[in-house]
Protein backbone atom coordinates (compact mmCIF):
# COMPACT_ATOMS: atom_id res chain seq x y z
CA UNK A 1 0.00 0.00 0.00
CA UNK A 2 1.22 3.49 -0.84
CA UNK A 3 0.61 6.31 1.62
CA UNK A 4 1.16 10.03 1.12
CA UNK A 5 2.55 12.16 3.97
CA UNK A 6 2.74 15.91 4.35
CA UNK A 7 3.39 18.47 7.06
CA UNK A 8 4.46 21.99 7.77
CA UNK A 9 7.53 22.81 9.88
CA UNK A 10 5.59 22.31 13.15
CA UNK A 11 4.55 18.84 12.05
CA UNK A 12 7.91 17.90 10.56
CA UNK A 13 9.28 15.91 13.55
CA UNK A 14 6.13 13.79 13.86
CA UNK A 15 5.92 13.32 10.08
CA UNK A 16 9.48 12.01 10.07
CA UNK A 17 8.68 9.55 12.88
CA UNK A 18 5.57 8.40 11.00
CA UNK A 19 7.57 7.98 7.79
CA UNK A 20 10.16 5.78 9.56
CA UNK A 21 7.40 3.77 11.26
CA UNK A 22 5.51 3.17 8.01
CA UNK A 23 8.68 2.26 6.12
CA UNK A 24 9.55 -0.27 8.84
CA UNK A 25 6.07 -1.77 8.40
CA UNK A 26 6.65 -2.17 4.65
CA UNK A 27 4.50 0.66 3.30
CA UNK A 28 5.57 2.73 0.33
CA UNK A 29 5.66 6.36 1.42
CA UNK A 30 5.31 9.45 -0.75
CA UNK A 31 6.83 12.30 1.29
CA UNK A 32 5.34 15.62 0.16
CA UNK A 33 7.29 17.74 2.64
CA UNK A 34 8.12 19.69 4.68
CA UNK A 35 11.71 18.58 4.61
CA UNK A 36 13.07 20.59 7.56
CA UNK A 37 12.08 22.76 10.49
CA UNK A 38 12.26 25.86 8.25
CA UNK A 39 8.96 27.73 8.10
CA UNK A 40 6.65 26.66 5.26
CA UNK A 41 2.95 27.04 4.45
CA UNK A 42 0.89 23.97 5.42
CA UNK A 43 -1.58 24.29 2.49
CA UNK A 44 1.20 23.56 -0.01
CA UNK A 45 1.93 20.19 1.57
CA UNK A 46 -1.68 19.37 2.43
CA UNK A 47 -2.80 19.97 -1.16
CA UNK A 48 0.00 17.71 -2.43
CA UNK A 49 -1.19 14.86 -0.20
CA UNK A 50 -4.84 15.42 -1.15
CA UNK A 51 -3.87 15.36 -4.83
CA UNK A 52 -2.13 12.01 -4.35
CA UNK A 53 -5.24 10.50 -2.75
CA UNK A 54 -7.60 12.12 -5.27
CA UNK A 55 -5.60 10.88 -8.24
CA UNK A 56 -5.03 7.40 -6.81
CA UNK A 57 -1.26 7.74 -6.42
CA UNK A 58 -1.75 6.81 -2.78
CA UNK A 59 -4.43 4.84 -0.98
CA UNK A 60 -4.57 7.15 2.04
CA UNK A 61 -2.93 10.32 3.31
CA UNK A 62 -1.54 11.52 6.62
CA UNK A 63 -0.95 15.21 7.31
CA UNK A 64 0.48 17.05 10.31
CA UNK A 65 0.67 20.69 11.31
CA UNK A 66 0.90 22.42 14.67
CA UNK A 67 -2.78 22.15 15.60
CA UNK A 68 -3.84 19.85 12.77
CA UNK A 69 -6.64 22.25 11.93
CA UNK A 70 -5.13 24.27 9.10
CA UNK A 71 -3.76 21.36 7.11
CA UNK A 72 -7.01 19.46 7.63
CA UNK A 73 -8.97 22.41 6.25
CA UNK A 74 -6.69 22.44 3.20
CA UNK A 75 -7.12 18.74 2.39
CA UNK A 76 -10.88 18.95 2.84
CA UNK A 77 -11.12 21.50 0.02
CA UNK A 78 -10.51 18.61 -2.41
CA UNK A 79 -13.42 16.69 -3.86
CA UNK A 80 -13.65 13.18 -2.48
CA UNK A 81 -11.29 13.87 0.41
CA UNK A 82 -12.57 13.20 3.88
CA UNK A 83 -9.88 14.43 6.25
CA UNK A 84 -10.29 13.74 9.96
CA UNK A 85 -8.47 15.61 12.72
CA UNK A 86 -7.63 13.05 15.41
CA UNK A 87 -5.65 13.12 18.64
CA UNK A 88 -6.60 9.72 20.06
CA UNK A 89 -6.32 6.28 18.42
CA UNK A 90 -10.01 5.67 19.06
CA UNK A 91 -10.93 8.76 17.04
CA UNK A 92 -8.66 7.68 14.19
CA UNK A 93 -10.28 4.23 14.05
CA UNK A 94 -13.79 5.71 14.14
CA UNK A 95 -12.90 8.17 11.38
CA UNK A 96 -12.23 5.20 9.09
CA UNK A 97 -15.04 2.98 10.39
CA UNK A 98 -17.85 5.53 10.37
CA UNK A 99 -16.71 8.32 8.02
CA UNK A 100 -14.56 6.45 5.50
CA UNK A 101 -11.87 9.07 6.14
CA UNK A 102 -9.07 8.88 3.62
CA UNK A 103 -6.75 11.46 5.18
CA UNK A 104 -5.68 11.49 8.82
CA UNK A 105 -4.74 14.92 10.24
CA UNK A 106 -2.67 15.09 13.41
CA UNK A 107 -1.84 18.01 15.75
CA UNK A 108 1.95 17.81 15.94
CA UNK A 109 2.31 20.29 18.79
CA UNK A 110 -0.34 18.69 21.00
CA UNK A 111 0.31 14.94 20.94
CA UNK A 112 3.36 12.83 21.70
CA UNK A 113 5.12 10.78 19.08
CA UNK A 114 3.81 7.57 20.63
CA UNK A 115 0.21 8.82 20.52
CA UNK A 116 0.71 9.98 16.92
CA UNK A 117 2.00 6.55 15.89
CA UNK A 118 -0.87 4.86 17.72
CA UNK A 119 -3.31 7.08 15.80
CA UNK A 120 -1.65 6.10 12.52
CA UNK A 121 -1.83 2.39 13.39
CA UNK A 122 -5.49 2.67 14.41
CA UNK A 123 -6.34 4.59 11.22
CA UNK A 124 -4.60 2.06 8.98
CA UNK A 125 -5.98 -0.93 10.87
CA UNK A 126 -9.62 0.11 10.62
CA UNK A 127 -12.03 -0.48 7.74
CA UNK A 128 -15.13 1.39 6.66
CA UNK A 129 -18.20 -0.36 8.09
CA UNK A 130 -20.64 0.78 5.40
CA UNK A 131 -24.30 0.21 6.25
CA UNK A 132 -25.97 3.23 7.81
CA UNK A 133 -22.63 5.06 7.61
CA UNK A 134 -22.60 4.83 3.80
CA UNK A 135 -25.67 7.06 3.58
CA UNK A 136 -23.99 9.64 5.79
CA UNK A 137 -20.77 9.55 3.80
CA UNK A 138 -22.76 10.07 0.60
CA UNK A 139 -24.26 13.18 2.19
CA UNK A 140 -20.79 14.40 3.21
CA UNK A 141 -19.76 13.97 -0.42
CA UNK A 142 -22.65 16.20 -1.52
CA UNK A 143 -24.87 13.41 -2.82
CA UNK A 144 -27.86 14.95 -1.06
CA UNK A 145 -27.33 18.64 -1.80
CA UNK A 146 -28.04 20.57 1.38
Amino acid sequence: MTLSLGSDHAGFPLKEAIKAHLTDLGYTVLDRGAFSLDSVDYPDHGHAVANDVEQGSSSLGIVVCGSGNGINMAVNKHEGIRGALCWLPELAALARQHNDANVLALPGRFISESVGLACVDAFLGAQFEGGRHATRVAKINGGDRF
